[in-house]
């Protein structure tokens, strides 16, 4: 029950921020989830490693995701600076820089055997949430971005309820027992099926989809939400290509996850969210996804003739 009413509180407030919200706004609550769910990481590893750079880590994770949103401001007249602004943040917290000032952190450790690997799973921690979350951020400001995200959370999430029910009714072959016992081939079988046809039917619907949200006026016609240009419709192969690697790639998030805190002793991330545990438990699947996400939308807007 603690499951289904957080469920029903949250699943309408992702659903208006992806619909309605502006592209600030967006990235800023997308933002706000790899924040939290960064201090849950630091949680978690503080017991493989004492020494890290948690607030190092925030802020840089911060000044990411505020360039994704001043380069969503463009109703407010800043579009150049938010342009010049987002390219400093990512030069900044990305490969040039943010790893080398963690090992220069380091160099001030009694033990200086930490120095290496402080930085290392620091900066890890990085990479796993704001690039990833990132993406989802950038494929939401493009045109047709948010009903591309909306599809995604679907495959996303249909593929647990699949691997969740097949898992209980027949499922008897473990997985990978010593990460996560209660995962069943069965179930990892029936969710990479059943996230296939629902990628399918979705995109074969793609257009009736998103004439009705307009008629709900939950996705304006006249915005980046569904351009003018349509929506374009990717072929049978590219679809259930796209539910298939989604998928694939949501299980090894959500494993990953699950033998991180195996790893550190530890059952839930945190426990912010009544009968899910922590933020970093509900998005550990979309993390690994994000990527098939990010190449599958920029594949459809060059043959959209158009650009990220």
């Amino acid at each position: 029950m603690k499951r289904v009413l957080t469920a029903v509180v949250l699943i309408p407030v992702v659903l208006l921020i992806l619909f309605k919200g502006p592209d600030w706004l967006f990235s800023g609550f997308i933002g706000l989830v790899a924040l939290v769910a960064a201090a849950e990481y630091f949680g978690i590893f503080q017991n493989y490693q004492k020494n890290l750079h948690r607030y190092v880590i925030l802020v840089a994770i911060g000044l990411y995701f505020l360039g994704h949103a001043i380069h969503g401001m463009d109703a407010f007249g800043i579009k150049a600076f938010g342009d010049t602004y987002e390219e400093w943040a990512f030069t900044i917290t990305g490969f040039r820089v943010l790893p080398l000032v963690l090992l220069i952190i380091g160099l001030s450790f009694a033990e200086l055997r930490d120095t290496f690997s402080s930085a290392a799973i620091s900066y890890f921690g990085f990479m796993y949430l704001a690039y990833t979350l990132g993406a989802i951020s950038r494929i939401g400001h493009s045109p047709n971005g948010r009903i591309l995200v909306f599809v995604f959370l679907i495959v996303v999430w249909s593929g647990d309820t699949f691997a969740y029910y097949v898992g209980r009714a027949i499922g008897k072959h473990k997985l990978a027992p010593h990460i996560s016992p209660g995962k069943t081939w069965e179930g990892s079988i029936a969710s990479a099926v059943g996230a296939t046809i629902i990628s399918i039917l979705l995109f074969r619907y793609i257009h009736e989809i998103g004439n009705a949200l307009v008629s709900l006026n939950a996705l304006p016609s006249r915005s980046a939400l569904y351009a003018e240009v349509g929506i374009f419709a990717p072929p049978l192969w590219m679809a259930a290509t796209f539910g298939l690697c989604v998928n694939v790639a949501a299980q090894l998030g959500d494993l990953v996850e699950s033998a991180f805190k195996r790893g550190a002793g530890v059952k839930d991330s945190g426990n912010l969210l009544p009968g899910h545990g922590g933020i970093l438990d509900r998005v550990d699947a979309l993390l690994l996804a994000a990527p098939v996400l990010w190449y599958f939308g920029i594949s459809l807007l060059k043959a959209m003739n158009l650009h990220p």
